[in-house]
Protein backbone atom coordinates (compact mmCIF):
# COMPACT_ATOMS: atom_id res chain seq x y z
CA UNK A 1 0.00 0.00 0.00
CA UNK A 2 2.78 2.42 0.96
CA UNK A 3 6.23 1.93 -0.50
CA UNK A 4 9.45 3.28 0.92
CA UNK A 5 9.51 5.88 -1.89
CA UNK A 6 5.82 6.83 -1.60
CA UNK A 7 5.12 10.53 -1.15
CA UNK A 8 4.04 11.16 2.43
CA UNK A 9 2.53 14.64 2.67
CA UNK A 10 1.61 14.38 6.34
CA UNK A 11 3.34 12.05 8.81
CA UNK A 12 1.45 11.46 12.05
CA UNK A 13 3.78 8.85 13.49
CA UNK A 14 3.64 5.22 14.46
CA UNK A 15 0.15 3.84 14.99
CA UNK A 16 -1.68 6.75 13.34
CA UNK A 17 -4.27 5.97 10.66
CA UNK A 18 -2.90 6.09 7.11
CA UNK A 19 -4.92 7.63 4.28
CA UNK A 20 -3.64 6.78 0.79
CA UNK A 21 -4.98 8.52 -2.31
CA UNK A 22 -4.43 7.15 -5.80
CA UNK A 23 -4.83 10.17 -8.07
CA UNK A 24 -4.60 11.46 -11.61
CA UNK A 25 -3.72 15.15 -11.89
CA UNK A 26 -5.88 15.46 -15.02
CA UNK A 27 -8.92 13.86 -13.37
CA UNK A 28 -11.75 16.32 -12.78
CA UNK A 29 -13.07 14.21 -9.88
CA UNK A 30 -9.63 14.41 -8.23
CA UNK A 31 -9.70 18.17 -8.66
CA UNK A 32 -13.19 18.24 -7.14
CA UNK A 33 -11.95 16.18 -4.15
CA UNK A 34 -8.78 18.26 -3.69
CA UNK A 35 -10.32 21.00 -1.46
CA UNK A 36 -11.89 18.38 0.81
CA UNK A 37 -8.62 16.45 1.02
CA UNK A 38 -6.74 19.64 1.91
CA UNK A 39 -9.32 20.52 4.56
CA UNK A 40 -9.10 17.02 6.08
CA UNK A 41 -5.30 17.28 6.10
CA UNK A 42 -5.53 20.49 8.12
CA UNK A 43 -8.21 19.20 10.48
CA UNK A 44 -6.32 15.99 11.26
CA UNK A 45 -2.76 17.35 11.17
CA UNK A 46 -0.63 15.26 13.50
CA UNK A 47 -3.32 12.57 13.76
CA UNK A 48 -3.49 11.21 10.20
CA UNK A 49 -0.70 10.16 7.84
CA UNK A 50 -1.52 11.14 4.24
CA UNK A 51 0.17 9.42 1.30
CA UNK A 52 -0.22 10.20 -2.40
CA UNK A 53 0.21 7.57 -5.12
CA UNK A 54 0.11 8.23 -8.87
CA UNK A 55 -2.57 6.59 -11.01
CA UNK A 56 -2.51 8.25 -14.44
CA UNK A 57 -5.56 7.24 -16.49
CA UNK A 58 -4.86 6.14 -20.07
CA UNK A 59 -7.67 8.26 -21.54
CA UNK A 60 -6.13 11.47 -20.20
CA UNK A 61 -3.52 12.67 -22.69
CA UNK A 62 -1.47 14.65 -20.15
CA UNK A 63 -1.90 12.64 -16.97
CA UNK A 64 1.41 10.80 -17.36
CA UNK A 65 3.19 14.04 -18.32
CA UNK A 66 1.75 15.70 -15.21
CA UNK A 67 2.74 12.82 -12.94
CA UNK A 68 6.27 12.75 -14.38
CA UNK A 69 6.54 16.52 -13.86
CA UNK A 70 5.45 16.16 -10.24
CA UNK A 71 7.87 13.27 -9.72
CA UNK A 72 10.70 15.32 -11.28
CA UNK A 73 9.88 18.13 -8.84
CA UNK A 74 9.81 15.59 -6.01
CA UNK A 75 13.40 14.68 -6.81
CA UNK A 76 14.25 18.25 -5.80
CA UNK A 77 12.15 18.10 -2.64
CA UNK A 78 9.26 20.03 -4.17
CA UNK A 79 6.58 17.34 -4.58
CA UNK A 80 3.87 19.21 -2.70
CA UNK A 81 4.50 22.51 -4.50
CA UNK A 82 4.10 20.90 -7.92
CA UNK A 83 1.18 18.75 -6.70
CA UNK A 84 -0.64 21.95 -5.69
CA UNK A 85 0.27 23.71 -8.95
CA UNK A 86 -1.20 20.89 -11.03
CA UNK A 87 -4.57 21.15 -9.31
CA UNK A 88 -4.57 24.97 -9.28
CA UNK A 89 -4.02 25.03 -13.05
CA UNK A 90 -5.87 21.91 -14.22
CA UNK A 91 -8.64 23.92 -15.97
CA UNK A 92 -5.92 25.47 -18.18
CA UNK A 93 -4.40 22.21 -19.40
CA UNK A 94 -6.72 19.32 -18.59
CA UNK A 95 -8.64 17.43 -21.28
CA UNK A 96 -6.35 18.69 -24.05
CA UNK A 97 -4.81 16.33 -26.56
CA UNK A 98 -1.53 18.15 -27.24
CA UNK A 99 1.34 17.63 -24.83
CA UNK A 100 1.43 20.10 -21.97
CA UNK A 101 4.97 19.08 -20.96
CA UNK A 102 6.29 22.57 -21.92
CA UNK A 103 3.71 24.16 -19.59
CA UNK A 104 4.72 21.80 -16.79
CA UNK A 105 8.36 22.79 -17.39
CA UNK A 106 7.27 26.43 -17.05
CA UNK A 107 5.69 25.53 -13.69
CA UNK A 108 9.04 24.05 -12.63
CA UNK A 109 10.78 27.29 -13.59
CA UNK A 110 8.19 29.37 -11.72
CA UNK A 111 8.76 27.23 -8.63
CA UNK A 112 12.48 27.95 -8.86
CA UNK A 113 13.54 24.38 -9.55
CA UNK A 114 16.97 23.59 -10.99
CA UNK A 115 15.70 23.33 -14.56
CA UNK A 116 18.61 21.24 -15.83
CA UNK A 117 17.97 18.67 -13.10
CA UNK A 118 14.22 18.85 -13.81
CA UNK A 119 14.78 18.24 -17.55
CA UNK A 120 17.12 15.35 -16.79
CA UNK A 121 14.56 13.78 -14.44
CA UNK A 122 11.75 14.15 -16.98
CA UNK A 123 13.93 12.52 -19.65
CA UNK A 124 15.08 9.71 -17.34
CA UNK A 125 13.05 6.52 -17.94
CA UNK A 126 13.34 5.79 -14.20
CA UNK A 127 11.06 8.75 -13.46
CA UNK A 128 8.26 7.37 -15.62
CA UNK A 129 8.92 3.90 -14.18
CA UNK A 130 8.43 5.33 -10.67
CA UNK A 131 5.01 6.66 -11.73
CA UNK A 132 4.18 3.41 -13.49
CA UNK A 133 5.05 1.43 -10.35
CA UNK A 134 2.39 3.36 -8.44
CA UNK A 135 -0.13 2.63 -11.19
CA UNK A 136 0.75 -1.07 -11.17
CA UNK A 137 0.40 -1.18 -7.38
CA UNK A 138 -2.98 0.51 -7.69
CA UNK A 139 -4.16 -1.98 -10.27
CA UNK A 140 -3.04 -4.84 -8.03
CA UNK A 141 -5.14 -3.29 -5.24
CA UNK A 142 -8.18 -3.07 -7.50
CA UNK A 143 -8.02 0.64 -8.28
CA UNK A 144 -10.07 1.29 -11.41
CA UNK A 145 -10.56 5.04 -11.32
CA UNK A 146 -9.54 8.15 -9.49
CA UNK A 147 -9.58 9.35 -6.88
CA UNK A 148 -9.45 6.10 -4.94
CA UNK A 149 -8.78 6.26 -1.21
CA UNK A 150 -7.60 3.58 1.19
CA UNK A 151 -7.76 4.05 4.95
CA UNK A 152 -5.48 1.76 6.93
CA UNK A 153 -5.17 -0.52 3.91
CA UNK A 154 -8.90 -0.86 3.28
CA UNK A 155 -10.68 0.73 0.31
CA UNK A 156 -13.00 3.52 1.38
CA UNK A 157 -16.59 3.36 0.17
CA UNK A 158 -17.48 6.99 -0.29
CA UNK A 159 -20.88 8.49 -0.96
CA UNK A 160 -20.34 12.02 0.37
CA UNK A 161 -17.90 14.41 1.99
CA UNK A 162 -19.59 13.70 5.31
CA UNK A 163 -19.03 9.98 4.82
CA UNK A 164 -15.35 10.61 4.04
CA UNK A 165 -14.92 12.66 7.21
CA UNK A 166 -16.87 10.17 9.33
CA UNK A 167 -14.64 7.27 8.27
CA UNK A 168 -11.48 9.27 8.96
CA UNK A 169 -12.84 10.51 12.27
CA UNK A 170 -13.65 6.95 13.32
CA UNK A 171 -10.12 5.80 12.41
CA UNK A 172 -8.46 8.70 14.22
CA UNK A 173 -10.56 8.20 17.35
CA UNK A 174 -10.33 4.40 17.35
Amino acid sequence: MVRQDSHVLDEAGEGAPVLVEFLDFECEACLAAYPLVEQVRKEYAGELTFVVRYFPIDGHANSMNAAVAVEAAAQQGRFEDMYERMYQTQPEWGEQQESKAPLFRQFAQELGLDIEAYDAAVADPATQQRVEQDRQDGMALGVQGTPTFFLDGEPMQLTSAEDFRAQIDAAVND
